[in-house]
């Protein structure tokens, strides 16, 4: 079975264990690679050339280097020029949806409140099926159950 790798960058601990656990439930393939903030990403790409991932999500609110300025720097790096960049951030300002997809970003992901909605995001993005830029989630609640409804916006 072939590993593939996500490479989450941001600031807040809780954030990547929700996250590191919902990609295990959404895909055992796949391993999460973790840095607490721009900076730290940058390091860890700039001293391991071989560290190719297969996607990066990128929070946009950290200290040192912003989610925004981070992008602009992982966009000069030549060997990740195919490595979709999703950003993964509590924001929903439209200003800073529409300016990561000016800067080449993939998807606009906001945090959701609930990892079984997380976990049904990472599915679809790493399923490869189509979504629109901008990625949302519902929880919808049954009698009798739990229904996970996606809900996509454009």
């Amino acid at each position: 079975m072939q590993n593939y790798t996500c490479f989450l960058i941001d600031d807040d601990a809780d954030d990547r264990e929700i996250f590191a656990m919902a990609l295990e439930d959404a895909d055992k393939s796949y391993n999460c690679v973790t840095a607490k903030n721009g900076v730290d990403a940058l390091e860890k790409l700039n001293s391991n050339e071989k560290f190719v991932p297969d996607y990066i999500f990128l929070d946009l609110n950290m200290p040192m280097l912003s989610g925004k300025e981070c992008l602009k720097e992982l966009k000069k790096i030549s060997r990740l020029s195919h490595v979709p960049v999703i950003i993964y951030s509590t924001s929903s300002h439209e200003k800073d949806i529409e300016e990561t997809k000016q800067m080449g970003a993939s998807y606009f992901l906001t945090k959701p409140s609930d990892i079984r909605v997380l976990t049904n995001i990472l599915t679809r993005i790493i399923d490869k099926q189509e979504s629109p830029y901008l990625l949302k989630g519902l929880i919808l609640s049954l009698t009798g159950g739990l229904l996970i409804k996606l809900i996509l916006n454009n």
